[in-house]
């Protein structure tokens, strides 16, 4: 089977074809554009077409090539992760706005998944003191082969939110916590049918993980810091409600690229912190 045999006969679009055939082959994309006579090995070609029958079944493509790219980091990703999405790269913007270069601060990432969010604010921010928390053994696993292949120096925690943390506080805390409404009817479209449902659903409005957190949230800040949590599409005005309820300040949300507000956050006054 030749190259441009494959790629016609995978039944998908031309983008994802080159993708999973780079994955098969280990040949550069270049390559395959330059070189639609070039010949398969055997091998590449069963491969090949192997993750093409996955793909037309649905299965996502950041799973099948075993990597997504996240704030301009390569990272490992598999079903017991969420893939990190381009929506989430304005949580780390907001995150490096309040952290200083050269600052010591330590910033807290909830939920952390394949480790994305943390291991993109440590990048930018290598003086400051990163940990993140995650309740699922089999992500945690993702994060930490993430940090060491990345060389990224992150405490990680396992456990639920705050529950492993003891007496810490810090400066910023940032999260990507479920926020799908149970029953929602986009959990059985695209890839979210493949991605663990753990990492997505929260209650039956969604927002259980963001009410538990928000409420213990002053306990873990120093007075001044700020909590920027990521959630859905039109949850923005409960969220703010949320942080409001909680005693937070200056409660605001930011949009996305595409103008929906995607990231509420709000910052902790001395007086509340003093209860």
């Amino acid at each position: 089977m030749k190259v441009g045999e494959a790629l016609a006969a995978s039944g998908l679009s031309i983008v994802e074809a080159r993708l999973l055939l780079e994955r098969a082959t280990g040949w550069p994309r270049v390559t395959l554009i330059a070189r639609p006579e070039h010949e398969l090995s055997e091998p590449a070609a069963r491969d090949f077409i192997a993750l093409s029958e996955r793909r037309r079944a649905g299965e996502p493509v950041a799973y099948l090539l075993c990597e997504r790219e996240f704030y301009g980091l390569s990272l490992a990703v598999g079903p017991a992760v969420l893939i990190p999405r381009p929506e989430s790269e304005l949580l780390v913007e907001l995150a490096l706005e309040r952290l200083a270069p050269g600052a010591s601060d330590r910033v807290l990432d909830l939920g952390t998944g394949s480790g994305a969010v943390a291991l993109a604010i440590k990048h930018e921010r290598p003086d400051a003191a990163v940990c993140a928390v995650e309740a699922s053994p089999a992500a945690l696993e993702v994060a930490r082969s993430n940090a060491r292949r990345l060389a990224l120096v992150i405490e990680f925690f396992e456990g639920r939110w705050f529950e492993p943390l003891g007496a810490r506080r810090f400066e910023l805390i940032v999260g990507n916590p479920p926020y799908v409404a149970r029953g929602d009817p986009y959990l059985a479209t695209g890839d979210l049918r493949f991605e663990p449902r753990e990492a997505l659903v929260a209650g039956a409005d969604g927002l259980d993980a963001i009410r538990e957190i928000v409420k213990a949230a002053a306990a873990y800040l120093e007075p001044g810091g700020w909590i920027c949590l990521e959630h859905g599409i039109g949850q923005g005005a409960a969220v703010r409600a949320l942080f409001a309820q909680a005693g937070l300040a200056d409660v605001q949300s930011w949009p996305d690229l595409a103008g929906i507000a995607r990231v509420t956050g709000a910052r902790l006054t001395s007086l509340t912190g003093n209860g």
